[in-house]
């Protein structure tokens, strides 16, 4: 009789933490971590394609230090970061890592500006296909973090909720960090990609 008063307790525990948004955040929270893992994975194809971006400029425009200087040191901060799937639940680790992934998007962005500037370089067939590949990553950036910016409004939005706020309280579900309106700016604004098609400017 013991048995099956438990078992019946267990089964309204269970209906009643359905009714309250339990599995929706279950479902939200597993959305989350795929999205950001997405994002991760894209991030570090970008970082992958910085050493032979570099050395690749360099052989052209070795004097311009600076700006090989700038794109290194930015991949060097965001190499250094530990990007685990705990980064998420951690709102000011979260903020640091995206600001030095938007200094490294700025500095590629002044790599490429750069580069207009030495014909010879955006010929070589090795460094248009860095930039092509460097535009594909972007894309896939900018598709990998609104997915990810969908999938925590949607869980935000349970957490914040009710009923659902209270079963978050009660299993310890927080609201997650989300992405700055400067990062949507940078979203909107991906390195520009000259691949030499534009006309040169006629002499007057």
């Amino acid at each position: 009789m013991r048995k099956l008063i438990r078992a019946t307790l267990w089964l309204l525990l269970l209906s009643g933490l359905s009714g309250c948004g339990y599995n929706t955040l279950q479902t939200a929270d597993e959305q989350i971590k795929s999205s950001w893992a997405e994002v991760l994975n894209q991030y570090q194809r970008r970082a992958d394609l910085v050493p032979n971006l570099v050395n690749v400029v360099k052989g052209y425009a070795a004097h311009e230090k600076e700006v090989l200087t700038r794109v290194t040191e930015a991949r060097a901060k965001v190499g250094s970061m530990q990007a685990t799937p705990e980064l998420i639940n951690d709102p000011e680790a979260f903020a640091r890592f995206q600001a030095a992934q938007g200094e490294l998007q700025s500095a590629l962005s002044r790599l490429l500006v750069v580069a207009e500037n030495y014909p010879n370089l955006k010929a070589d067939a090795g460094f248009r296909d860095l930039q092509a590949q460097l535009e594909g990553t972007e894309n896939r950036i900018t598709v990998a973090r609104n997915r990810y910016i969908q999938a925590v409004e949607q869980y935000n939005v349970t957490v914040r909720r009710f009923p659902g706020n209270l079963t978050a309280m009660l299993f310890g579900y927080k609201v997650k960090p989300q992405f700055t309106v400067e990062n949507e700016r940078e979203m909107a604004t991906p390195p520009v990609v000259d691949f030499g098609t534009t006309p040169a400017p006629q002499a007057n």
